[in-house]
């Protein structure tokens, strides 16, 4: 590959890492709340992670175009008083790819919470440790190969986003492209050697970061058959 396609792939790569580490936190806190029952809304919470995940992400990059926008509340407000540009910027493709790659990361850290054992949890909580420092200081590091395989997961979700990403931030060569987005472009002017090359390079890269979900999911399963 030449030096061009070499930025683009570092550009992606950095931008899912950004969109991951832009999640993690609020995705692990969300999975942890999900992962206690008996409180109001739950469901509605739980049902408003899940709809990026089964709507069309066209549909989510509308959305965020919508909101984003020149003309959209936060989009106009952020451009009034601060001088932001966030649509069609390298900003938007972050939020774009963090959207989408939001409820994976949820579904898999609540998972591992959920199975962390209720006796342990029990225990911190006779010893004086309050809900959020059980969760911090024992139900958090239990899970960890969860959380963590739910990131990986995140990132290799934000590797392929093209409908959400296209739409809010479009297909602009050196500031907005992506792997998924030049391989349309590619595609669309007759250059497909250089899309076949684009797609190789992206399912390599996304064959690498599910082989470690996997891993890091036989981790889990060992240690809780122990």
């Amino acid at each position: 590959m030449d030096a061009g396609l070499w930025r683009l792939v570092l550009f992606t790569v950095e931008v899912a890492a950004a969109s991951t580490a832009l999640v993690l936190v609020p995705g692990v806190l969300v999975a942890w709340a999900l992962s206690r029952r008996g409180w109001p809304g739950r469901s509605l919470v739980e049902a408003a992670v899940t709809v990026p995940l089964v709507v069309p992400p066209t549909a989510v990059g509308l959305a965020l175009l919508l909101l984003l926008g020149p003309a959209g509340p936060v989009g106009g407000w952020l451009r009034r008083t601060l001088g932001w540009e966030i649509a069609f910027t390298p900003a938007a493709v972050v939020l774009a790819c963090a959207v989408v790659s939001f409820p994976l990361l949820v579904r898999q850290a609540r998972a591992a919470l959920e199975e962390v054992d209720p006796g342990l949890l029990g225990v911190a909580r006779t010893l004086g440790r309050g809900p959020f420092a059980t969760f911090v200081e024992v139900h958090a590091p239990l899970a960890w190969r969860g959380i963590l395989a739910g990131a990986v997961l995140a990132f290799a979700r934000a590797l392929g986003e093209f409908g959400a990403t296209v739409l809010v931030a479009g297909n602009i060569p050196g500031r907005t492209q992506t792997l998924a987005t030049a391989i349309f472009q590619r595609v669309q002017v007759g250059r497909e050697r250089e899309a076949l090359l684009l797609a190789g390079v992206s399912a390599a890269i996304a064959f690498a970061t599910l082989l470690a979900v996997e891993r890091l999911t036989r981790g889990r399963e060992r240690e809780l058959a122990r």
